[in-house]
């Protein structure tokens, strides 16, 4: 039962389907079946705008969600009265409410839930008094914030464990993913791949788990998070270790041949993967850790590190292992981190207004994308003789996304699962079943939807279609009218979508990719600035190691999202890819100098100025590069030019990362030349200005 309960699926279908069954059930009851339906439409807008989402302003987030929802009611209402234009109400009110995506992302998410609010108010306009769709929105978002606040308090900690379910989880195959390609690593170019795919996820997870953290209100004051902060900053630890860079092919290789080092290490990482798993259900299940011991393979590396002290893999492979089993263990992590040292600021609504208004503003381009899609729809609805196209523009809403990728695969499964639900209700509908049957499969319908809406989104569509014709069925009885007008609407609305996202004001992360990989650079450079500075601080340390892997992952997902779009060049595409992985292995070179800097394995003074020097020079001639061409052929960057600076002896391990990081540097000044030379000779491409996008 705890398994089950517990479970995010299960946990989530249960809340989404009782919150909108209840109202149902209840005027069922009470004899306003018809009323209890439409109370139904209101957690659809509230879904949407993210007010299910625990926050320290919860209350406050409830409040301006239903006043705004209210708003868009009385605003679409008065309007139509007024006889102004469909397409005019709608492009007016995606400008003016497009100033809350300025204010925060969060924030930003009240526009289509709001417009999508505005849409339901277009049908029911002409049929009610026009107090009673505003009192709808009003009593719906008060039951739905009430609902879920009563759910979050039985299951208070349960958002955040799951997203530190997912964490353990995903860090468990990034280490046996790693690992079980420990001989593959001299072609990157195969063996990288993958783990860059993990270890995109895992950061991601983590960045997650911070908005989560900044959303909740007085975490480090109440006890029942104590635990769950040190299990996320045992989690912080664990990917610090994890993703270290191994990136010694020929050493491994040496190693492999010389010993039996590589059955062991595989040993050690299927153990470290298989307790990961068993702590991932422990933090979703609330079980209690049980007790954990990987001595022997923490012995076999130990010997093959000693009977090989010439080879540095298996000196690191023993020192990495046996702290993330020293972390497995105690379940503490090795040093306490200031978790809010990002705390997240919002806007004030005046400064977000008068950044809105600047046409470089991505918020006003976005709004005016949407509610230019909405005008066309309008009209569309016009010429075909429809005064109400609501379907058309609630389709629109649905289905348009962030990106081209995301909005053209909801496209897809949105079309494809509508198609067939409308198939499937045109013949369920001639059979005369009674309304008590078709009730209860409504609500069998929507808890299975609800449950593989995350991974099936085309199948939850099938259901969600079937259960919106039988409302109708229910309020007009007339369903089965609007069976062949809902399937042409829904067509028509995802044309509209696609050609907005492809052709209005378009925002191709190709494009994008030069912007990013100059914001990573930036990173990398703060970053080993910190590391070789007189005397850093775990805190900071701390938290630029985990600004560089969130700015190497933001143009790791630039450049995946510039892959599915319409490929203008594959060249360059082909190009960045190779600049991005030299990218991660620096990432993976900062991860363990980090580690070396905190515990205080450093450089003398002189050498390490000289290192950041050359590192400083280096990132900023790759820079260079990327904002413009120039006849810069000089050669490889070097170290140290001055003989009598060379080190004395073997090199340390800090040497050895940095050396390793100016290699980097240097095959990225050269991938970046001949990428820039294969860009397109036109638009943004052509700027020398970069400006950050974010």
């Amino acid at each position: 039962m705890r398994r089950l309960i517990y479970h995010p699926e299960v946990n989530y279908a249960l809340r989404q389907t009782l919150v909108l069954s209840l109202p149902v059930i209840i005027g069922l009851i009470f004899g306003s079946l018809q009323q209890g339906l439409l109370f139904s439409l209101v957690p659809a807008c509230c879904n949407i705008a993210g007010l299910d989402t625990p926050h320290k302003r919860f209350f406050k987030r409830l409040i301006v969600g239903g006043s705004l929802f209210a708003f868009s009611s009385l605003m679409v209402q008065l309007l139509l009265m007024e006889k102004l234009p469909l397409a005019a109400i709608f492009f007016g009110m995606a400008l003016l409410l497009g100033v809350t995506a300025e204010i925060s992302a969060l924030h930003g998410r009240l526009l289509p839930a709001s417009l999508i609010a505005a849409i339901f108010t277009l049908g029911l306009a002409g049929n009610m008094p026009v107090w009673q769709p505003m009192l709808l929105y009003a009593l719906g978002t008060l039951w739905y914030g009430a609902f879920n606040w009563f759910w979050f308090w039985m299951w208070r900690e349960q958002p955040l464990r799951e997203t530190l379910s997912l964490l353990y989880r995903e860090l468990a195959d990034y280490c046996e993913a790693k690992y079980s390609l420990l001989t593959q690593h001299t072609d990157p170019e195969n063996a990288l791949p993958p783990l860059l795919i993990r270890q995109q996820k895992v950061v991601d997870l983590i960045s997650l788990c911070y908005q989560q953290l900044h959303m909740l209100s007085a975490t480090s004051r109440q006890n029942d998070y104590k635990r769950l902060l040190r299990v996320f900053q045992v989690a912080l630890d664990l990917q610090e270790h994890i993703s270290v860079s191994l990136h010694q092919p020929e050493e491994v290789q040496k190693l492999v041949e010389q010993s039996h080092a590589e059955p062991v290490i595989r040993w050690a990482a299927r153990t470290v993967a298989a307790r990961l798993r068993v702590v991932s259900d422990d933090i979703l299940y609330h079980r209690y850790p049980r007790r954990f011991s990987m001595e022997k393979p923490i012995s076999a590396l130990e010997k093959i590190a000693r009977q090989h002290p010439e080879n540095p893999v298996g000196q690191f492979c023993h020192y990495h292992f046996s702290r993330i089993a020293r972390l497995l263990r105690t379940q503490r992590p090795l040093y306490i981190r200031d978790l809010m040292a990002d705390r997240q600021q919002h806007l004030p609504l005046l400064r977000a207004l008068r950044s809105y208004l600047s046409l470089k503003s991505s918020a006003l381009r976005s709004a005016a994308r949407i509610g230019t899609m909405l005008a066309i729809a309008s009209l569309l609805g016009a010429a075909l003789n429809l005064p109400k196209p609501w379907w058309i523009l609630m389709t629109i809403m649905f289905v348009t996304q962030n990106g081209y990728g995301a909005t053209r695969v909801r496209i897809l499964h949105r079309a494809g699962g509508t198609i067939a639900g409308l198939l499937i209700a045109a013949g369920a509908l001639h059979f005369n079943v009674p309304q008590g049957y078709i009730l209860a499969g409504m609500l069998l319908i929507t808890l299975i939807g609800y449950l593989i809406i995350r991974k099936h989104y085309a199948l939850a569509t099938v259901g969600f279609t079937i259960t919106a014709v039988y409302s109708l069925q229910l309020l007009s009885l007339s369903g089965e009218q609007f069976i062949m007008t809902r399937l042409v609407d829904t067509l028509l609305g995802c044309l509209i979508a696609f050609g907005g996202m492809v052709w209005l004001w378009p925002q191709w992360q190709s494009g994008l990719l030069r912007q990013n990989a100059h914001d990573a650079l930036e990173r990398d450079q703060q970053a080993i600035r910190q590391i070789l500075s007189d005397d850093p601080q775990p805190g900071p340390l701390a938290w630029e190691r985990m600004r560089v892997n969130q700015a190497h992952n933001a143009l790791y997902n630039s450049l995946n999202q510039a892959m599915q779009e319409p490929s203008f060049n594959n060249r360059y595409l082909a190009d960045m890819k190779l600049w991005v992985t030299h990218s991660q292995f620096i990432v993976e070179h900062i991860n363990a100098m980090t580690i070396l800097a905190r515990e205080h394995n450093m450089l003398t003074p002189a050498l390490a100025q000289r290192y950041l020097q050359s590192c400083e020079i280096a990132i900023q001639r790759c820079q260079q590069r990327l904002t413009w061409d120039n006849p810069d052929d000089s050669g490889a960057i070097h170290v140290l030019d001055d003989p009598e600076a060379l080190t004395i002896g073997p090199m340390s391990t800090m040497e050895r990362h940095l050396d390793r990081i100016l290699s980097h540097l240097n095959a990225m000044h050269t991938i970046s030349s001949v990428a820039w030379h294969q860009r397109p000779h036109h638009g943004a491409w052509l700027r020398r200005r970069l400006q950050s996008h974010k």
